[in-house]
């Protein structure tokens, strides 16, 4: 057995919610401190389950970890000789564990690292992983469910074009090239604000990158980097979830800590939909209209609209008046929970990479169950939207990406519980 979250709707969001550091950010430069000897501090990191899963896996690689939710920090004590191997166990738990390949090939010369799992929602295949690492020296194999890398000489830099401006290619390509001879150029290289954060926290470290945050990464390989302290973007992928708690549920939400110019598209989106939206510096306040209007969107990368809120408009469309497309074409298999959805009786038709979703006034509650972090953040707030009980089951996904999801939602006037494994 385990928690589910308890939905007692119809119920709306009329308060103040925050903003964590990015998840999709400090796994990845908690990887990243790999690259240098020394104690590296990370601030502003969020309360979740995958923080302790790669804490976990540094340790494993023989870094002294230690997590301060208190203080939101992370301090990890990288020695001068690493441990090599990833374990399965924790790789499949975390897809982002596969972001230690890059600083264990450019700090060790090798890497096992198990096939990564986590959410069920498409194949993401490392084909563009291993073929840059392969352009600058490195030799790849698969042997034993294990992902085994070895460079005979030194990494040296080169040219090289994503086929597909990939997030975990971009980021493992530029963390091995800052120790590579030479000049390592990425074309089609992915833009999101956290490969941006990444970048800059390699800079404080010492590397020479250019070019973050455009299509061209230039990295300029050098001899050794050192620790630093950093400080975690904002999760934009959490500010978009409360602001369409507000436009699902008729709230307002003040979103304190939130960068909205990483979200100018899912604000137009939601400007669309009948919401009012009103930003400041770090401030962000959502006050969605009686019934929202039903919106088409087509997810891309960054600056696109974010594969990780199709979820949310799928939603929203649900409730809105009037049908809107959904167009998903980053991951293939996200539309899973659409069958969860329909439980609550929003209207769905798939056809391939498409969803047309047909709006109700009210859903009816019901038991649910969510296949990843996302889709079961968007059947919460689907429930807020339907009448009666509606019951989340899988919420150890919703763990891995949110920090205290309930308690917020909770404080802010929704009716939303969490109920323990084995209680009520």
């Amino acid at each position: 057995m385990e928690d589910k979250i308890v939905v007692h709707g119809p119920t709306a969001v009329h308060g103040t919610l925050r903003v964590s550091g990015a998840k999709n950010s400090v796994l990845k430069l908690m990887a990243a401190a790999l690259l240098a000897e020394g104690e590296t501090t990370i601030g502003n990191v969020p309360e979740i389950h995958d923080v302790v899963i790669m804490a976990e896996l540094l340790r494993r690689l023989g870094c002294g970890v230690a997590y301060d939710r208190a203080e939101r920090t992370v301090r990890i004590d990288v020695p001068a000789r690493l441990h090599h191997q990833a374990d399965y166990d924790l790789v499949r738990a975390m897809r982002a564990s596969i972001s230690v390949l890059g600083p264990l090939v450019a700090r060790c010369r090798t890497a096992e690292v198990a096939l990564p799992g986590g959410d069920a929602i498409g194949a993401r295949g490392l084909d563009m992983h291993r073929a840059g690492l392969e352009a600058m020296g490195a030799v790849l194999q698969i042997e034993h469910g294990y992902l085994v890398a070895s460079v005979p000489e030194a990494l040296r830099g080169t040219a090289f074009r994503l086929d597909y401006p990939s997030v975990g290619a971009t980021e493992n390509l530029m963390m091995a090239a800052t120790l590579a001879e030479g000049t390592t150029v990425v074309d089609n290289a992915a833009r999101e604000p956290e490969i941006v954060d990444i970048g800059r926290m390699l800079q404080g470290m010492g590397a020479r990158i250019e070019g973050l945050g455009t299509s061209t990464v230039t990295v300029h390989g050098v001899a050794a980097l050192h620790p630093v302290e950093h400080r975690t973007v904002p999760d934009r992928i959490v500010a978009g979830t409360w602001a369409f708690a507000a436009a699902v549920t008729g709230g307002t939400v003040e979103i304190l800590g939130a960068e909205p110019d990483h979200l100018t598209v899912v604000l137009d989106k939601l400007r669309a939909a009948g919401c009012r939206v009103d930003t400041g510096d770090g401030r962000l306040v959502v006050t969605g209209p009686e019934r929202p209007r039903a919106v088409n969107v087509s997810t891309l990368p960054y600056p696109g609209f974010p594969t990780d809120l199709q979820p949310f408009v799928v939603a929203l469309n649900a409730v809105a008046e009037g049908s809107g497309m959904v167009t998903e074409n980053v991951f293939e298999a996200r539309w899973g929970f659409t069958a969860e959805l329909e439980r609550l009786g929003a209207g769905v038709r798939l056809d391939g990479h498409h969803a047309l979703v047909t709006g109700v006034p009210l859903l009816s509650g019901a038991p649910v169950e969510a296949k990843d972090i996302r889709a079961g953040a968007a059947l919460v707030i689907a429930g807020m939207a339907a009448e009666g009980e509606t019951e989340v089951h899988g919420v150890g996904h919703v763990d891995r990406g949110y920090e205290h999801f309930v308690e917020q939602l909770a404080a802010a006037g929704a009716a939303v519980e969490r109920r323990i494994a084995g209680g009520a």
